[in-house]
C-alpha cells in the first residue's frame, strides 16, 4: 500500500498514513490542540481546508483564528453566511461589502432603497445564526469555466462571472453551501457551525460584519464611529462610479479594451484637484496656522504627498519649508524597546519631543535654527550644518508617522497647526462581496520600494510586516480621527500597474520558507488584474515614490 510521510509542526513529530488522508485525520490523530478552534492547515505553507486529501509527504501546521490566514478563512466564511442570509430576508437587494473600518466590515444593501435600521440587522443575524446552527459544510467544487459562470449568473453574481471569463481558464472552482455558490478568492472553514462568533450593528447608511477579537476569540472586536475615515471612502467610492470601475472586472474591461489610460490620467487629476483644495484650506487659515503636520502609516506616500502639497502652496503665495521627524530621533541607545525587546522606532518616545518643540518655538520666535540630520548607521543625530529660519509668508511641513498624536507638539496651541493623515484606501472591489484591503496595497507597495531602494527581498518585507503593523495599530491609527483632513493616496489603477513588479518578487519567495503562505496568496490575488503599463504614469505621480522615475528628489 502506497504511503506518505506527514510532519507536524504543532507537535514536533513525524508519522506515516495511507495515500489519501484526509488533513482532519491527520489532526485527529496527531490529537492537535489549539487555543481556538482549528480552522484549517499550512501544508508546505501553502494554506489549505481540512477536507484536503494528502497524496505526498508533506510539513503540516494546522492554524487556528490567532493566526492571519486562520482569521482570513474566517472571515471568508462569515461573509457566505452574511451573503446567504441577505438574499433570504431581501432577495431583491445585492449585498456589497465595501471596505474594513473599525476592526470589522462595512457593508452595503444595494436596492433597499433606506438605511438599514434594527429590525433589519436582527433579520439578516438571526438567519446567519440559523445557518451556524445548521452546521452545513462548504463544499469546493471544480467546474468547468463556462459551467461556473453560468451558476454565478443565475445568482446574480455578474461581475464574478465577469472576472472568471476573464481568466481564460478551463476550469473554476466555486464554494457550495446547502446548494448555494460563491466564490471569495480564498478557502474557507468546513463548515457554518465553524462560525459561533460575529455581531451586525447598524453603521452609517449600511451594517458592520464584527468578527472575533484575536486575542480573546469568544468576544468580537470593539468598534468606533470614524466620520472623517468613513467620509473618504465614501468619496472615492463616488469617484470609482465615476470612472466606471467599482470592481476589478471593469478595470480589466477598460485595460482589454486599451481606455485604460483615460482612468489613469483622471485618478491623477483627482489626487492633484483634492491636493490643491488642501494647499487652499491651509492659504485660508494662514492667519493662525503655522505648521503643518503630515502623517500616515508605511507606504502611504506621505514623502510625496508632502512634496506635492508644498508646491500648491506656492501656487497660493506661501513659502512652505519641509523637515523630517526621522532627523527627531533620541539616540539608539535611549530609544524605548517592545515587548520582544526589539527597539520600537515607530513609539512616540523615540523622538526626542523636547528638542523638537524647543527648535519649533525658536522658529515660531523668529530666531534661526541648525537642523539635525539622523545617522542610521551609528543611531545618532548630528548637526546637519542645514540653518532655517521662517518669516512672513513661511509655513512649516512636518512630515511623520505621529504627526497626528497631541504629545508630538505639546506647546504649538491646536488653532496653530493643521492636519493631514494620509493612507492608501483602496477604491475599487474584487467584486460586491470581497473587497480588496487597504493593507494589502500598502505592502506590494512597500515591497516594491524596499526591493528598489532598500535591497530588501519581498520575503524580508512579508517577515517584516506584522510589526509594521502593530506598531501602526499602536502608534498612527488610534490618532487618524484628530486629522483635520484625510487624504486617500490610492489610485484606483495602481494594482494592475504594481503586478508586473511585484510579481517576480513574490515568485522568489522560496516554498521552504514561512513567508511562503503569504507571497503565495498575494500572487493568486494579483493575478486577476491585467497590467497597465506604467508609460503613462507623470513622473509627479504619487505612485512614483515606489516604481522610481520621480520628478521628486528624495
Amino acid at each position: 500500500m502506497s504511503t506518505v510521510d506527514i510532519y507536524c509542526v504543532n507537535t514536533g513529530t513525524k508519522r506515516t498514513y495511507p495515500l489519501g488522508v484526509t488533513l482532519v485525520e491527520i489532526m485527529n490523530d496527531f490529537q492537535v490542540k489549539l487555543a481556538n478552534p482549528i480552522l484549517g492547515a499550512l501544508v508546505n505553507n501553502k494554506v489549505k481546508e481540512l477536507s484536503f486529501v494528502v497524496v505526498k509527504s508533506k510539513k503540516v501546521e494546522f492554524i487556528d483564528y490567532s493566526h492571519p490566514d486562520g482569521m482570513r478563512l474566517y472571515v471568508r466564511s462569515l461573509f457566505f453566511i452574511l451573503y446567504a442570509a441577505v438574499r433570504e430576508v431581501f432577495p431583491e437587494v445585492k449585498l456589497r461589502m465595501m471596505h474594513g473600518i473599525s476592526r470589522g466590515y462595512y457593508c452595503e444593501l444595494a436596492g433597499l432603497g433606506r438605511p438599514v435600521t434594527d429590525s433589519d440587522i436582527f433579520a439578516i443575524k438571526s438567519e446567519m445564526r440559523q445557518w451556524v446552527e445548521k452546521d452545513v459544510p462548504f463544499i469546493k467544487e471544480g467546474l468547468p469555466t463556462e459551467e461556473a459562470v453560468e451558476i454565478c449568473r443565475k445568482q446574480s453574481l455578474d461581475f464574478k462571472a465577469k472576472l472568471f471569463e476573464q481568466q481564460g481558464a478551463l476550469f473554476t472552482y466555486l464554494y457550495f453551501m446547502d446548494g448555494l455558490a460563491n466564490y471569495f478568492y480564498g478557502h474557507l472553514v468546513p463548515s457554518t457551525g465553524y462560525l459561533k462568533v460575529f455581531d451586525l450593528v447598524p453603521y452609517y447608511e449600511g451594517l458592520l460584519l464584527r468578527i472575533p477579537d484575536p486575542e480573546k476569540f469568544s468576544e468580537v472586536q470593539p468598534y468606533f464611529k470614524l466620520d472623517k475615515l468613513f467620509g473618504v471612502f465614501q468619496e472615492h467610492k463616488d469617484w470609482a462610479e465615476l470612472l466606471d470601475v467599482p470592481n476589478v472586472a471593469n478595470l480589466n474591461e477598460n485595460i482589454l479594451k486599451g481606455t485604460s489610460g483615460d482612468i489613469l490620467k483622471i485618478s491623477e487629476a483627482l489626487h492633484e484637484k483634492k491636493i490643491a483644495e488642501i494647499a487652499n484650506q491651509i492659504h485660508d487659515r494662514y492667519d493662525k496656522v503655522k505648521i503643518v503636520l503630515i502623517a500616515g502609516p508605511s507606504a502611504s506616500g506621505k514623502t510625496t504627498f508632502s512634496k506635492r502639497l508644498m508646491v500648491q502652496l506656492a501656487v497660493n503665495g506661501l513659502k512652505p519649508t519641509m523637515i523630517s521627524l526621522d532627523d527627531y530621533f533620541v539616540d539608539r541607545e535611549k530609544t524605548p524597546k517592545d515587548k520582544n525587546g526589539e527597539y520600537d522606532f515607530e513609539a512616540l518616545d523615540a523622538i526626542d519631543i523636547e528638542f523638537f518643540n524647543r527648535q519649533l518655538v525658536q522658529l515660531f520666535n523668529g530666531e534661526t535654527v541648525e537642523l539635525p540630520k539622523f545617522n542610521f548607521t551609528v543611531g545618532k543625530k548630528f548637526p546637519s550644518g542645514k540653518k532655517l529660519k521662517i518669516g512672513d509668508g513661511s509655513i512649516l511641513i512636518v512630515e511623520g508617522i505621529h504627526g497626528m498624536n497631541p504629545g508630538l507638539v505639546p506647546h504649538i496651541k491646536p488653532e496653530n497647526t493643521f492636519k493631514i493623515f494620509l493612507s492608501a484606501l483602496t477604491q475599487i472591489s474584487i467584486d460586491d462581496q470581497n473587497h480588496i484591503s487597504t493593507t494589502d496595497n500598502r505592502m506590494i507597495r512597500r515591497m516594491i520600494r524596499d526591493s528598489k531602494y532598500r535591497n530588501y527581498s519581498a520575503q524580508d518585507t512579508i517577515r517584516r510586516w506584522p510589526s509594521v503593523r502593530a506598531g501602526e495599530d499602536k502608534n498612527i491609527f488610534p490618532y487618524q480621527e484628530n486629522a483635520d483632513v484625510m487624504f486617500n493616496s490610492a489610485l484606483i489603477y495602481e494594482l494592475a500597474v504594481l503586478k508586473k513588479y511585484a510579481e517576480p518578487l513574490l515568485k522568489s519567495v522560496p516554498e521552504s520558507q514561512d513567508e511562503f503562505s503569504e507571497s503565495n496568496r498575494l500572487l493568486k490575488f494579483l493575478s486577476y488584474f491585467k497590467t497597465i503599463d506604467d508609460l503613462e504614469i507623470p513622473p509627479t505621480s504619487l505612485i512614483r515614490e515606489f516604481l522610481g522615475g520621480s520628478s521628486f528628489t528624495y
